[in-house]
């Protein structure tokens, strides 16, 4: 009779086992979706309640996210950027904050910078991200098992694509035309700033710098000779010329040549 029921405690010990998430793989979960960018699939209500969401990636009650949407708007509309800024994990459900949640003050893209060269710029612009956040909540009808963070990605593809776009792709597509070409083809043009032209070129080869009638100058040089030398010059944090030499090759315009 005893081993009997030393028998069932085991079964019982490994079907819970089965069940329920090991410290690993709850950490997983954390690293693989914490601060984490995605973009909304369909529009994103503000809501004090977490919305919930489906095992299949479905909203559960749409009553819910209309009535949410008509009492407090839009936390991101479709084609948007939203930042996951905390998750919680549950028994039977994952509960997520975007954009820190329903509040008020510093939104969350205020605090993204881009630093390079030196010097820092924001990412986030007010028409291209979400400006606002809400709650969402992950539900299973069983206790979370054999899940991890690609899983619910997938899962929650529906309502948040997590590679269609990165930060630096959104960040790119918000700048006007000739900027977002230059940086395309590979090239500087003059109303860049630092970050842009690194964008475009990579680090410099050198950096001077010096002060004109109170102005700060720098210069930055890209190129060895034999070949196509560039000088870039800054006044404050923006291009305010570009020079294109050819080194050794007589004036001509011949690519750079092969490094022997």
């Amino acid at each position: 009779m005893r081993q009997l029921m030393l028998l069932s405690l085991s079964f019982a010990l490994v079907a819970n086992a089965k069940v329920k998430l090991s410290d690993e793989e709850r950490i997983e979960i954390l690293r693989g979706l914490s601060s984490e960018y995605a973009t909304a699939k369909t529009m994103i209500p503000r809501s004090k309640k977490p919305l919930v969401i489906q095992s299949d990636g479905l909203m559960k009650d749409k009553a819910a996210w209309d009535d949410a949407m008509k009492e407090f708007g839009p936390a991101a509309r479709s084609g948007e950027l939203v930042q996951i800024t905390k998750i919680t994990i549950e028994d039977n459900k994952i509960l997520f904050e975007l954009n820190h949640g329903l509040k008020t003050g510093k939104k969350w893209y205020e605090h993204i910078d881009v630093g390079m060269g030196g010097s820092t710029t924001p990412v986030g612009r007010a028409d291209q991200v979400a400006t606002a956040g809400t709650y969402l909540s992950l539900k299973f009808p069983e206790k979370l098992h054999d899940i991890d963070s690609v899983k619910i990605k997938a899962i929650l593809k529906p309502i948040l694509d997590f590679e269609k776009r990165t930060v630096t792709e959104n960040y790119v597509d918000q700048l006007p035309e000739p900027v977002k070409n230059a940086i395309k083809e590979k090239r500087a043009i003059e109303g860049m700033d630092r970050e842009q032209v690194i964008m475009a070129l990579g680090r410099p080869r050198n950096k001077e710098r010096r002060t004109i009638d109170g102005d700060e100058i720098e210069d930055w040089m890209y190129g060895l000779p034999p070949g196509k030398i560039t000088f870039i010059t800054f006044t404050s944090n923006k291009v305010s010329k570009v020079k294109d030499s050819y080194a050794g090759l007589g004036g001509s315009t011949a690519p750079n040549l092969p490094v022997q």
